[in-house]
């Protein structure tokens, strides 16, 4: 069977590698001229990497990802210590070690594991025709390929989603504003700002400064700032806005604002998400990743909610053969429920962090306060305990 998926990221590129170490023919398109990834990093928690541990690439992962032994919570304030506890009991809990990895270096290697040779880069999806036996992608340069299957790993803005939910009379699928805008980064480590094998945060006002480990002795650094969507920015003005909405924060969070540099490392995303949806496939034709269930990141889920979608559609394309329909069918339906979950959870998670209810934000921040970290950690433990990936598969 050839199939074609639409986009190099990381949902598109680790589909591509279940889908040919199963025997198919796969090339994937994607409008990108290089590899450059959005956003500076990611957290591969536990059902993420077990995805990655299934495709044959647990050693490569392990390699990329920082030690990450401990979590606290800072006032942002005065910097005092609210909590601190150990991450090992969602080791011991979910049988996996999680992992933040550097966005750029995963993503190269899922592409170099897929095979360069089969990623044909900026070509940029403007048209999907299915005639029942084939399924026939078109370009802006006005290129086709036609295949078997056609997968729609093509991010939030998605041209694919547009295609499978086409309905007549239907309203086309809308992404939501989360609320905040998020600044993020790579710095090198320094403890001024927390030590090396901890996720350290930040808090207060309804605004976040954090760090987490990564391979290279770096920081992934990353704000939050509740605003409206669409405030100017020019990315000239480099960090003035997190010296205007931190600089009278605790000196962790100076040091950290005071090791960015513009030029190297520091992205702005304004945070959408999609409500959950139940279509997502049609046809030969189906979605997978942020193209259906484009998720604030707020617990950390969304490279690994992907990285669920592959094993689910890697499992259904293995194990169904009345029809490549009846297939996507079987994927779809093993997977919206759990993935539209995530981004609600998401969501709570956003109006509790981030002061909309200034009541509900003020009484998290009590809860901190002492804590041990039970309570964290069962919510972290929560959003990987129903993954697909826990039923278990040896490596692919």
């Amino acid at each position: 069977m050839k199939v074609i998926i639409i986009g190099a990221g990381i949902g598109g590129t680790s589909a591509g590698i279940a889908l040919r170490k199963l025997g198919h023919e796969v090339v994937i398109y994607d409008r990108m001229r290089e590899n450059k990834p959005v956003g500076a990093a990611l957290s591969l928690w536990s059902n993420g990497v077990k995805v990655l541990n299934w495709l044959g690439l647990r050693d490569e992962v392990a390699a990329l990802g920082g030690r990450m032994d401990n979590m606290a919570y800072l006032d942002g304030h005065t910097g005092e210590q609210l909590c601190r506890f150990s991450l090992n009991p969602v080791t011991e809990q979910t049988g996996q070690r999680p992992y933040p990895v550097a966005r750029a270096d995963l993503q190269a290697l899922l592409m170099r594991e897929f095979g360069m040779s089969r990623i044909r880069l900026g070509m940029q999806l403007v048209g999907i025709a299915d005639d029942g036996a084939t399924v026939t992608a078109t370009f802006a340069d006005g290129s086709t390929d036609s295949a078997d299957m056609l997968i729609g790993a093509d991010g939030a803005r998605s041209i694919t989603r547009d295609h499978v939910t086409e309905r007549d009379g239907a309203p086309r699928i809308q992404r939501a504003y989360s609320g905040y805008t998020n600044f993020n980064g790579l710095v090198p480590v320094d403890t001024a700002i927390g030590p090396a094998d901890q996720w350290t945060t930040y808090v207060a006002e309804g605004k976040r400064a954090a760090v987490m480990p990564v391979q290279g002795d770096r920081f992934y650094f990353w704000f939050d700032v509740p605003q409206p969507a669409g405030v100017p920015y020019d990315r000239a003005d480099g960090v003035a806005p997190l010296v205007e909405a931190f600089g009278g924060w605790a000196p962790g969070v100076r040091s950290l604002i005071g090791a960015i540099d513009p030029a190297v490392s520091l992205n702005r995303v304004e945070i959408w998400d999609i409500d959950p949806f139940h279509t997502w496939a049609r046809g030969r034709v189906a979605i997978l990743g942020d193209a259906a269930h484009n998720t604030a990141p707020d617990i950390g889920q969304g490279a690994c909610s992907a990285l669920e979608d592959t094993f689910a559609l890697g499992i259904a394309v293995a194990t169904n053969t009345v029809s490549v329909e009846d297939t996507l069918r079987r994927y779809e339906r093993s997977r919206t429920e759990r993935a539209g979950e995530l981004v609600l959870r998401a969501r709570r998670r956003g109006d509790e962090t981030h002061g909309y209810d200034p009541e509900a934000t003020a009484a998290w921040y009590a809860s901190l306060r002492g804590a041990d970290g039970t309570g964290i950690i069962r919510g972290i433990v929560g959003n990987i305990a129903d993954s697909p990936i826990n039923l278990g598969a040896g490596t692919l």
